[in-house]
């Protein structure tokens, strides 16, 4: 195909060339009916290319196939047998994925550290997981994804689940031994699915971890967004083999998926396949030297550990992403929230994510040395400020066995049950109505249909009182939980 070709861009091109005009929505008709002050802070640009995908973009039975032949090159950019563009992020991509799966049958076998859209997944289709525990680096408090091995004892556990879901790269780079997974799988003829959000970029550099598509998995779910050059929310999903029904998996994306779709998103999605096509192996390969450049800078700055070597082998991770540099700050009894507030306050810096004792930068082939020295020149800094800090808040950290909650109900059923709410001095040994997630990276401590217990419940009220983030608890405080009644 003729990856020069960029359908969706230069339809947008062509609209406003041909200077067309739709008594359709949207509203502000390319920017004319904007509030000046609107236009001011954003620009008339992202108007004028706000316009309808169907029965404006295109033709209203979308008779110029703009969307479809976008697609159609960005599956053979990759060597996907197909894709699928989303505007609503890989979280919608992801449940279109597990439902296309499992929806109807009941089971999937899924990794404990998937993000929080899998969970909505599970709530949407009413899907029994069957849970896969990651593995535990107990000295370092960080999960790693689960190895072949695991995943062969879950489907001898469940040997009817509908299929697995496993989630690489982590969102702190770490990834599973996929190639072994997806050989696990298919010798049960069940289908792989790979939550590769943080993973868009891997298949155009040999020196990145190997690309889902690559190692085998059935459909793989990307964020462009996150490490390419894509708008928010621009995601795509890509599918190969004969073990997904594509049209069952295009139907339950279009269950989910807006009906008025963001023609910018499209348009960004197909401009960045282009580029990774053209030069996405030089700029990836500038990028990797970068990062190992900064990785060589930040391990002069005393009491911060660059993690590496230690995040691969055995009972680790099978390979790293080293675009993302994550850096454990608990030597200098500083929190990973207490850093990242600081560089956000003092330097105008924030960081992918931070946490008790880590924080995360993400590098992506926009950066370069005036960017990450930014970056070094901040948290040296801030390695000085600390001192003068106070000691992180300690945070109750329980043992991998006792954060492993079992799973009493379904999670659609606990979550559109009866539910009342108690202080959380009497939620242990209650079942969680709602899930609870530190956020970032976004993977839940608690699902909706789990047993709590006083070690998840110490841990995250801590947490709290440290400066984690629980943005979808009903009490964003956990001073109360919802549970079943």
């Amino acid at each position: 195909m003729d990856q020069s070709h960029a359908p969706i861009l230069d339809a947008v091109v062509s609209y406003r060339s041909d200077g067309r005009y739709g008594f359709t929505p949207p509203g502000h008709r390319q920017g004319r009916g904007a509030d000046r002050r609107v236009l001011d802070a954003l620009g008339c640009e992202p108007f004028r290319n706000d316009v309808l995908a169907s029965n404006g973009l295109d033709d209203r039975r979308s008779r110029n196939h703009y969307l479809a032949d976008a697609e159609a090159l960005m599956a053979d950019a990759v060597g996907a047998e197909s894709a699928f563009f989303s505007t609503c992020g890989s979280s919608l991509s992801v449940k279109a994925a597990m439902m296309a799966v499992a929806g109807g049958d009941g089971g999937l076998l899924l990794s404990r550290d998937s993000h929080k859209s899998v969970v909505a997944g599970l709530i949407f289709s009413g899907v029994q997981p069957r849970w896969i525990s990651p593995q535990w680096d107990a000295a370092r408090h960080i999960s790693h994804p689960p190895s072949p091995q695991q995943v062969h004892q879950a489907w001898e556990a469940h040997p009817d689940a509908a299929g697995a879901l496993i989630v690489s790269p982590s969102p702190y780079g770490t990834c599973a031994d996929l190639r072994s997974i997806a050989d696990i799988c298919h010798a049960r003829g069940k289908p792989l699915i790979v939550d590769e959000a943080w993973g868009a970029h891997l298949p155009f550099h040999e020196d990145l971890p190997t690309w889902a598509m690559d190692a085998g998995a059935d459909v793989c779910v990307v964020s462009v967004h996150k490490m390419g050059a894509g708008f928010e929310q621009g995601s795509v999903f890509h599918v190969q083999g004969d073990l997904i029904d594509r049209a069952r998996l295009s139907a339950c994306a279009d269950l989910l998926m807006t009906t008025s779709p963001n023609v910018m998103i499209y348009a960004a999605l197909d401009g960045w396949r282009r580029q990774m096509v053209e030069h996405g192996h030089d700029l990836l390969g500038a990028a990797l030297r970068t990062a190992e450049t900064l990785r060589g800078r930040l391990r002069g700055i005393p009491d911060v550990a660059v993690l590496d070597s230690e995040l691969l082998g055995h009972e680790a991770s099978a390979d790293l992403d080293r675009l993302q540099v994550l850096l454990d700050l608990s030597e200098t009894s500083r929190s990973g929230y207490q850093a990242a507030d600081w560089l956000r306050a003092h330097h105008r810096i924030d960081v992918g994510m931070s946490d008790h004792r880590r924080i995360l930068a993400t590098l992506s082939f926009a950066d370069d040395e005036r960017t990450t020295g930014r970056l070094v020149d901040a948290l040296t800094d801030w390695r000085a400020a600390a001192t003068t800090m106070p000691a992180a808040e300690p945070v109750d950290l329980p043992s991998p066995e006792e954060i492993q909650l079992d799973t009493e109900m379904l999670p659609r059923d606990a979550f559109f049950g009866r539910t009342e709410t108690v202080p959380v001095k009497d939620a242990s040994g209650r079942i969680s109505a709602e899930q609870i997630t530190p956020y970032p990276p976004g993977i839940p401590a608690v699902v909706p249909g789990e047993r709590l217990n006083d070690a998840v419940l110490s841990y995250l009220r801590s947490g709290v009182d440290a400066g984690m983030n629980l943005p979808d608890a009903a009490d964003s405080q956990l001073q109360t939980i919802r549970v079943v009644a």
